[in-house]
């Protein structure tokens, strides 16, 4: 059978975080109205990651792995598991959970009334240290400004979108970011909420300063020549 939902959560070195969050994510499926899938995305991670998304596999038949055999990036990891989806409504978010996918039904509501295509998710009181969050504002203003994207926080993995959606989409660095930015592009109807963001309790975060600016300057700018052509 089909499912109604599909959740998609890319993982890389995130053994310890994956069986508590899968708890609290299923918790949440169970309740809403229509069965759910669940796709975790190993991204070639070295640590115990496949062993523990083996146990989750076990103990929640809805949870289907995909595995890269080498770290490809979360673009990579996050387009697989959006191209698998058979939902027809797709929920993603990161696996290091400081996303709370009690959120979900929040994104998920006007999505499913028909109101909008993608929801986002804003985490407006943000538990990152001084200077992430600082770096995340500026990057945030000039995407905001060079793609006109509407959205406050496009680096917040907590989203909903509408299965059509993913047809819009294609391999590109930091795709991560910018789905809203092409979703728009697209003629799809995005909106932004907060949500709860929570501060990391194991292990550590995947991204330093040139994955948080020099990069995605770059990869913005290529971004606003292919929308624009």
């Amino acid at each position: 059978m089909t499912p109604r939902y599909s959740l998609i959560i890319p993982f890389y070195n995130e053994a310890g975080n994956i069986m508590p969050l899968l708890e609290n994510a299923t918790d949440v499926l169970t309740r809403l109205n229509g069965d759910a899938e669940i796709i975790l995305v190993n991204d070639g991670s070295t640590d115990a990651t496949a062993a523990e998304i083996a146990a989750c596999i076990s103990r929640w038949p809805q949870c289907r792995a995909i595995t890269h055999p080498h770290n490809l990036g979360q673009n990579v990891a996050l387009l697989a598991g959006l191209r698998a989806a058979r939902g027809e409504f797709i929920l993603t978010m990161d696996g290091d959970r400081q996303n709370d996918p009690g959120d979900f039904p929040l994104l998920l509501e006007p999505v499913e009334a028909g109101r909008l295509d993608v929801a986002c998710g804003w985490r407006r009181e943000r538990q990152d240290s001084a200077l992430r969050r600082s770096m995340s504002r500026l990057a945030n203003a000039v995407r905001r400004r060079l793609l006109r994207d509407g959205v406050h926080d496009a680096g917040c993995q907590l989203r909903v979108l509408r299965r059509e959606v993913v047809t819009a989409l294609f391999p590109f660095e930091l795709l991560q970011a910018f789905i809203p930015a092409i979703a728009v592009a697209a003629g799809y109807r995005v909106g932004e909420f907060p949500v709860r963001h929570h501060p990391r309790v194991r292990g550590r975060a995947n991204f330093g300063l040139r994955q948080l600016w020099w990069k995605p300057a770059v990869a913005m700018l290529r971004l606003r020549r292919r929308l624009r052509s």
